[in-house]
């Protein structure tokens, strides 16, 4: 499907001769053309064609050594799967086997399906994950990848409010990571959008990165939703109107959807995506859920802790199979990231695809603080549930004595007097909602960056766990 004969040029293929795009648009159709065919399929068209491209992956994932290894010892091979059920039968993997892969085999592990050595025949790419929960995780990446991969981010900014020819602001950081080049490749090569690489605020200034977008009316600007809301501030000191002033239509943005909408003044709508396979799923207009393409995954929800997956409607694990890939699988990737899964049926937009919810924090940031489960995500929803308080916030767990503690940092622009009361009543919450007792720590804007890497990162972090950094002391 993808290879052409090898000619001349001292024995090399570029790029674009090593993809057929006649079908690689059949099998995964770009906007606007996906919005009026495949996005609304039927639950047996739907299903019919995930199992034969499942099949087709576990046949080629198999010849990988990671899950060669690993199906081998589960006892479970390709020809197993004979309905979609039996995808549960093969084991499950975290970001810990990736690790110790890596350990094992430098620097790029045992997982991978594409080849650096094979870079002459077939071209690859390589990333590296943003390291929020630990050390980077190397993918390479097939032409075909990069291609497939750019058509779902397309379609998913489409949904959004990106149209082809947009002028759009790209803030994220051009460098290791795969975020800010796969926002780049789905923007150019089909949505035909004329891309300003602006890099983030260090590259280039949060001032300059508004005048850019006032001048070129670009009509999105990507970032993480926390910069977007400090590029609004700095537009009010330069004296312009964020609703007014801009041509923003679309805000792709991860954050605080409320604030967002209200600073704006235009919709956002939520999605989810990771490192190694780019957008898994979009919410349409009628927020109900965000849409799996399901012609590139299959997803499921397992227990985060004992990996057997849950019922429709029960939070659990993401699970991850991508069928759409040739080179680094994901077969069976417990990301880790909380979810539940919508029963199939109608949304109505008019597509059956299978819904998901949205991102709802990390599984293995799990806190058991004197007997009760705790998420970070969790501590931070209900601390800041007050007006006077602004979206960022940092969380650390630490061993204090002879028991864990939990710290959550808020941030507040009210004067000093008004502090220790902000910080009582956030305690208050969260002791009413979790039943311990939680210290909130109050900061001022700009003070938690040199934690969350606000303005630096991909992701921002979130949490760190200092427990067994005391112990070790």
């Amino acid at each position: 499907m993808r290879r052409k004969s090898l000619e001349g040029r001292g024995g090399f293929r570029r790029p674009f001769e090593v993809v057929d795009y006649g079908a690689l648009m059949a099998a995964h159709a770009p906007p606007p053309e996906y919005f009026e065919g495949d996005y609304l399929l039927g639950p047996d068209e739907i299903e019919t064609r995930q199992l034969e491209r499942l099949k087709q992956r576990a046949a080629r994932a198999y010849r990988v050594p990671f899950f060669r290894r690993r199906w081998d010892a589960a006892g479970v091979a390709p020809s197993d799967i004979r309905c979609l059920e039996d995808l549960s039968r093969f084991p499950a993997y975290r970001v810990d086997d990736i690790r110790k892969s890596i350990e094992a085999n430098p620097p790029l592990g045992d997982y991978q399906g594409a080849s650096i050595d094979g870079a002459l025949e077939d071209p690859v790419r390589i990333f590296m994950s943003g390291a929020t929960t630990g050390a980077p995780r190397p993918t390479l990446y097939s032409q075909w990848d990069r291609e497939a991969g750019a058509i779902l981010m397309a379609r998913a900014l489409y949904l959004q409010g990106v149209r082809p020819g947009d002028v759009v602001l790209n803030a994220w950081a051009y460098s290791t990571h795969n975020g800010a080049f796969a926002f780049d490749e789905a923007l150019h090569k089909w949505l035909n959008c004329v891309v300003i690489t602006t890099g983030t605020g260090n590259v280039t200034s949060s001032r300059r990165q508004v005048e850019l977008a006032h001048q070129y009316q670009a009509t999105a600007i990507l970032t993480t939703g926390d910069y977007l809301l400090h590029l609004a501030d700095v537009a009010r000191e330069m004296g312009l109107d964020p609703k007014k002033d801009f041509n923003l239509r679309a805000l792709p943005n991860i954050g605080d959807r409320a604030k967002l909408e209200e600073t704006w003044g235009v919709p956002n709508y939520q999605s989810y995506g990771f490192h190694e396979v780019q957008w898994v799923s979009v919410e349409c207009p009628e927020r109900q859920g965000l849409h799996i393409f399901e012609d590139a995954f299959v997803v499921q929800i397992v227990d985060s802790e004992t990996g057997e997956p849950v019922a429709d409607g029960e939070q659990g694990s993401i699970c991850i199979t991508e069928i759409y890939k040739t080179g680094s699988p994901q077969f069976r990737y417990d990301i880790q990231d909380l979810s539940f899964l919508y029963p199939r049926e109608q949304c109505a937009c008019g597509s059956w695809l299978r819904r998901m919810g949205a991102f709802a924090g990390r599984g293995d940031n799990m806190v058991k603080l004197r007997g009760v489960n705790v998420w970070p995500e969790a501590l931070a929803e209900i601390a800041l549930d007050d007006p006077r308080l602004e979206t960022d916030y940092f969380v650390r767990a630490m061993r204090e004595g002879n028991r864990d503690e939990m710290i959550v940092y808020v941030v507040t622009r009210a004067g000093e007097e008004a502090r220790p009361a902000i910080a009582r009543e956030a305690e208050e919450r969260l002791k009413e909602r979790f039943g311990v007792r939680i210290q909130v720590a109050i900061a001022s804007p700009g003070e938690l960056d040199h934690w969350t890497e606000l303005h630096t990162s991909p992701k921002p972090k979130r949490f760190r766990d200092e427990r067994n950094e005391r112990r070790g002391a």
